[in-house]
């Protein structure tokens, strides 16, 4: 299989949508074509949606302003403020955390932890699921280190990818991913996965391609998808950083920038001299009006004149609209309202805390056990792979992906849950799954096991011992027959 490769760090720009394209590449063959024709035609629609989204998770969306009331000055030099879009993707990302595996004797008979350690899947995931929730889907991609022959899963964002939905069969048809582009956007290297077969494209000093082509064996494309909210018209799932979203960002950061025009406005005090002439200013106003002892004159007919100050208008107006946009937002997430800065004239109660992390939760757990089955494919997949098996044996096919608890929950509630179950079924005391309720991690729990596994044998070897000792006590005992001074007597 070919290696994915390391595409550029030093991409400082967006990619160049108009030269990715292809009518023949060599090395490839004819009948593979219109599928590859077909990725790099999705790759390029998308690309411009997907650039939109980083953006925003980022916070370097433009300003998109009206031109009614903010100053041009101002508009220029204004920054993104508003954190939201992340806010969204991360809160329900945080609740994803993989912790190994769970195998179904105890023991991991296929090596799937040390894979998950030589490809640092604890630091490889949480990336796949927080490119997921921005743009809809990710992948994890799997191919041979060249050098080693060690199988490599490489987490790959829609970014840089895109992806074919075989809807008859529920899964990906062909995926294809960016490994390498110039300094100027133009991509130079790309993989193609299709079912037995990968592609690995480079261009060559014409400007041509050229493909080496790997056979995997393998009856469908050797990545999977991570997909957000899949949904039968968007079977690639559905971003976080919705549209009503984007709008909602760009309302707020329209509404902060309008409080800082506003307090630009009144931070210098405005003065009117009713009756005065213009002679009568020096040509340092600001030093004339806070020196400590001012003096005007009368003017030519006697009067004296009078001086006004234009009140700062109130900031309460712009803070009620930041409130309510940050409500619709709060509605549209499933997120908290106090976790987007705002916070409430009536303080929430406990209850209504709960239950709005409880709907958070809810979609984190429908999300985990999407995210199981495609983790789950992998493992199959790599398995198999490296082993040069066809299928996977029964028993790979029930290890499944653990993940750590989404709710927080006292160590007094689990603990009492823990004890009534294990009273009514002893083996949940000691199973996996029983440690992982009662709040333990993987390593606490191969540990916890371990040393269950060394204690059991050094019962065993006592018990052993002490059997062999009590066999030995026995047979030096002399019979009832026999003098104790041995076998044989002497007359005298």
């Amino acid at each position: 299989m070919a290696d994915e490769g390391i595409f550029s760090s030093a991409l400082k720009r967006p990619l160049d949508i108009t030269t990715f394209g292809a009518s023949r590449i060599t090395g490839v063959a004819d009948e593979d074509m219109p599928a590859i024709r077909t990725l790099m035609k999705v790759w390029r629609q998308r690309y411009p949606r997907n650039l939109i989204r980083t953006g925003y998770y980022g916070a370097k969306e433009g300003f998109k302003d009206f031109g009614i009331s903010i100053p041009d000055r101002i508009k220029a030099n204004v920054s993104a403020c508003i954190g939201w879009p992340a806010k969204a993707v991360r809160s329900l990302a945080d609740l994803t955390v993989f912790d190994g595996w769970i195998h179904p004797n105890g023991t991991d008979s296929f090596g799937l932890d040390e894979l998950a350690d030589t490809n640092a899947l604890e630091l490889a995931i949480p990336q796949t699921v927080v490119s997921a929730y921005t743009h809809g889907c990710a992948f994890l991609t799997l191919t041979g280190d060249p050098d080693t022959g060690e199988l490599l899963i490489t987490p790959r964002s829609a970014e840089w990818s895109a992806a074919i939905w075989d809807g008859r069969r529920n899964r990906l048809a062909a995926a294809l991913t960016i490994n390498d582009a110039t300094s100027k956007g133009r991509v130079t290297a790309f993989n193609v996965f299709l079912p037995g077969i990968v592609y690995q494209v480079t261009r060559d000093a014409y400007g041509g391609w050229m493909a080496d082509r790997y056979a995997t064996h393998w009856p469908e494309p050797t990545v999977v998808p991570l997909i957000s909210d899949p949904q039968l018209s968007k079977p690639l799932g559905c971003s976080r950083i919705t549209r009503p979203v984007m709008a909602l960002t760009d309302m707020g950061f329209r509404t902060l920038v309008r409080m800082e025009a506003s307090a630009e406005f009144y931070a210098v005090p405005k003065l009117w001299f009713l009756g005065m002439d213009e002679d009568a200013f020096s040509a340092d106003t600001w030093s004339s009006l806070v020196s400590s002892i001012n003096a005007i004159s009368k003017d030519e007919d006697g009067d004296s004149p009078s001086l006004q100050q234009i009140s700062q208008a109130s900031m309460q107006p712009h803070s009620d609209m930041l409130k309510t946009i940050a409500l619709v937002v709060a509605s549209d997430t499933d997120l908290p309202v106090d976790s987007l800065g705002i916070t409430l004239d009536n303080p929430s109660s406990a209850e209504a805390m709960a239950a709005a992390e409880r709907k958070l939760t809810r979609r984190a757990d429908r999300q985990n056990r999407l995210f199981a089955m495609q983790l789950s494919k992998l493992a199959r997949m790599a398995v198999c792979l490296r082993d040069g098996l066809a299928e996977p044996p029964d028993e790979l096919k029930q290890v499944r992906p653990a993940w750590a608890p989404t709710r927080e929950i006292s160590d007094g509630a689990r603990a009492d849950a823990y004890v009534k179950i294990s009273q009514v079924n002893q083996s949940y005391a000691t199973s996996e799954v029983g440690l992982r309720r009662l709040g333990l991690d993987g390593g606490e729990i191969r540990s916890l096991l371990s040393q269950q596994t060394r204690d059991r044998g050094r019962d065993t070897l006592d018990m052993i011992l002490r059997s062999a000792n009590a066999g030995d006590d026995q047979g030096s005992e002399p019979a009832a027959d026999e003098p104790a001074g041995g076998g044989q007597t002497r007359e005298a």
